[in-house]
This record gives structure tokens, C-alpha cells and sequence, in this order.
């Protein structure tokens, strides 16, 4: 039975590449009305509100428990460099709240760890309700149990702060390598740039796995790997010309810090995440739109069936 829905699955997608080979600006009209269709601005909204109400309570429990096993020091310079992927620009304010909270870190009791706990699940519950919007043709076939959904955060985010030390120990090797030089023709050559590359390349990875590993684990029913990893790769790449473009005007055109004052790092992760949530989202109707182009297109290959014509004979 499972080698008959390999099967079945593996055509049904090449049908979807050739469709979407064939009409690749009708694809991404389509991805654009069901975003529309499904009020996609509103609900990243949402999700970039309760991610603001997150991210810090976040960062201070998996900074405050990888302190105990990796030097804080390199553990808040990892953060710092990959939040940029994440808020252009206010990575740095960020990790000198997360860094004044360690300082009284003593402080902390069992009743601030719970509400922070609760309080960095709020962005994936939210999450979650928006991609059964998205993927509403699954949740019609099958809902998730309410154990499940009310556990999916916290496993989530033991997970992302297992990843987080992992990313800092291979940054940290590195920032090391950086530090070398080989001699190579007679030329002395610094793994500098192969460093900051490599250290770009590890964060873009790590930015599509995460990514891939939402729409596999958010989403109600069992998506395939490959599915989650077309909507990953959308969406990151998506992402980063946007970041590009975020750092270029934050930097050149925009006088936000004339307008909010104090209150401008808030906007400005706002705005980011709030742009963040829509390419997050919109990764996720590519997959849903994938599929069901895939659906459609076979149904359109199937035979034209007898049992329209068997009640007219019956009347008879």
C-alpha cells in the first residue's frame, strides 16, 4: 500500500513540475490569489505579533541554559550575527537585553520560567492556526489530536535551542579557521573570506532547514519532504533579497529613527518580522498550491467514467 502511494505521489509531482514548467507565470498568479483568497497579510500580521512577543522571552531561556555548557560571550556574538538573518540591522539591541538579563539570571524562578516558557510557545500556536488556514484541504481530512498541538511549541523549541548550540559550535570553528592562512604558488593566502562565506553559507542552510522543517512539522497530515523543501528554499531565498533590500533602505533612505525615537527598534522588528511572516506564509501556499496543481492535473488525465450513463440506462 505504501509503495502504491509513492507511486501515486511521486506522479502526481511530475505532474505539478510540468505544469508548472509550462506555465510558470499562471503558477504564481495562482500562489497570489489563494494568498489573497486566504487573507494572508492578516494572518502574518498575527503571526509577526505574537513572533515580537516571543523572540526575547525565547533567546533569554536558550541563552540562559547553553551558558551552562558554551562560553556566553560566544554564545550571544552566534546570536547576534544570525539574528540578522532575521531583524536587519537590530540584532545588536536585541542581545544587550538578552545580555542584561544574564546578569541577573539568579533572579529567575520557577514562575518566570514557566510564563516565559508560555510566552515564546504563543508565535508557533499562532503559527499553527495560520497554516491550517493555508492548508485548510488537509485539516478537512484530518485533524491534529489537541495533545499534539498544545506540545508541538515546546518540542519545537527544545529543538531550535538544541540547533542554536550546534550552529554556535561550528561558528565558532570557523571564526577559528578565519584566523589561518595557507601558503599555496607562492602566495600567502587568508581563510579569511572562506570563513565569512562558509559562515554565510552555514547560515542560509540553517535559515532553509528551519524553514523545511516548519512546513513539515505545522501543518495537519504527513507532507512529504520534498514538498517542505520546495516551500524552504522559496521562502529563504525570497527572504533574503528582501533582508538585502531591508538593510539597503535602513541604512540609506530611511528616517524611522527621526519618526519613532525610542520607540524604533520595536518598529523596525516589527516591520521585519511582519515581512518575515508573509514570505513564511507564502512558502507555505506555494505548497499548497503545488499540490493541488498536482491533484488537478490528474484529474484532468483521468478516463471519463460509466456511471453517468448507467441511471439513464436504469430509467429506462
Amino acid at each position: 500500500m505504501s509503495r502504491r502511494r509513492d507511486w501515486r505521489a511521486r506522479l502526481l509531482d511530475q505532474r505539478a513540475n510540468l505544469y508548472i514548467l509550462s506555465h510558470p507565470l499562471a503558477f504564481a498568479l495562482q500562489v497570489i490569489k489563494g494568498f489573497r483568497a486566504n487573507q494572508g497579510l492578516l494572518l502574518a500580521g498575527a503571526v509577526a505579533y505574537y513572533a515580537l512577543l516571543s523572540i526575547v522571552p525565547f533567546l533569554m531561556l536558550v541563552v540562559v541554559v547553553l551558558s551552562h555548557f558554551i562560553d556566553q560571550a560566544e554564545l550571544l556574538d552566534t546570536l547576534r550575527r544570525y539574528l540578522e538573518l532575521l531583524v536587519p540591522g537590530q540584532s545588536r539591541p536585541i542581545v544587550t537585553e538578552v545580555a542584561i538579563f544574564l546578569q541577573d539570571r539568579e533572579l529567575i524562578t520557577w514562575v518566570l520560567a514557566i510564563t516565559m516558557l508560555f510566552f515564546s510557545s504563543l508565535a508557533f500556536t499562532v503559527l499553527e492556526n495560520a497554516m491550517s488556514v493555508i492548508f485548510k484541504h488537509r485539516v478537512a481530512i484530518r485533524r491534529r489530536h489537541f495533545a499534539v498541538s498544545a506540545l508541538l511549541p515546546y518540542c519545537y523549541i527544545v529543538a531550535l535551542g538544541f540547533g542554536i548550540m550546534i550552529v554556535t559550535l561550528v561558528a565558532g570553528a570557523l571564526q577559528v579557521m578565519g584566523t589561518e592562512s595557507v601558503w599555496l604558488f607562492n602566495y600567502h593566502w587568508s581563510l579569511g573570506g572562506v570563513s565569512g562565506a562558509l559562515l554565510y553559507l552555514l547560515g542560509l542552510i540553517g535559515e532553509i532547514m528551519v524553514l523545511t522543517s516548519i512546513y513539515l512539522v505545522m501543518p495537519v497530515g504527513r507532507l512529504s519532504l520534498w514538498h517542505a523543501t520546495i516551500g524552504g528554499i522559496t521562502a529563504a531565498l525570497l527572504w533574503e533579497a528582501a533582508r538585502h533590500v531591508l538593510v539597503w533602505y535602513f541604512s540609506t533612505l530611511s528616517q524611522v529613527n527621526l519618526v519613532y525615537g525610542s520607540m524604533t527598534t520595536a518598529i523596525v522588528v516589527m516591520f521585519s518580522l511582519e515581512i518575515a511572516a508573509t514570505l513564511l506564509l507564502l512558502g507555505a501556499q506555494v505548497i499548497a498550491e503545488y499540490e493541488r496543481v498536482g491533484q488537478a492535473e490528474a484529474g484532468k488525465e483521468q478516463p471519463p467514467s460509466n456511471d453517468g450513463v448507467a441511471p439513464l440506462a436504469r430509467r429506462g
